[in-house]
């Protein structure tokens, strides 16, 4: 049979133990606020700052020659990778 155990003094040093555990976490939280500070952050917040919208610009312009070269590297590409699928089905 398990020993009976003294409830009140076990009860009491808990208290005690949370109590100093707590007091423990402000002084971190108090910390962490100050290093926050000091790196500029606020509180916890995320995303970019606030700031003046920028000016949207339209559709960029590209030579019809740019254009062609793009076309004819992406027709390689897509050559290549097709002809390494039918090496890999044989």
């Amino acid at each position: 049979m398990p020993r009976p155990t003294k409830t009140i003094g076990n009860s009491a040093l808990l208290n005690a133990a949370l109590e100093g555990l707590e007091l423990q976490k402000q002084r971190i939280e108090e910390q962490i606020r100050e290093v926050r500070a000091l790196l500029g952050k606020g509180a916890g917040k995320r995303g970019r700052p606030p700031g003046p919208p920028k000016e949207k610009r339209g559709p960029s312009k590209m030579s019809a020659s740019a254009r062609k070269r793009i076309a004819a590297a992406q027709k390689r590409r897509w050559a290549e990778y097709r002809k390494s699928l039918k090496g890999k089905a044989e």
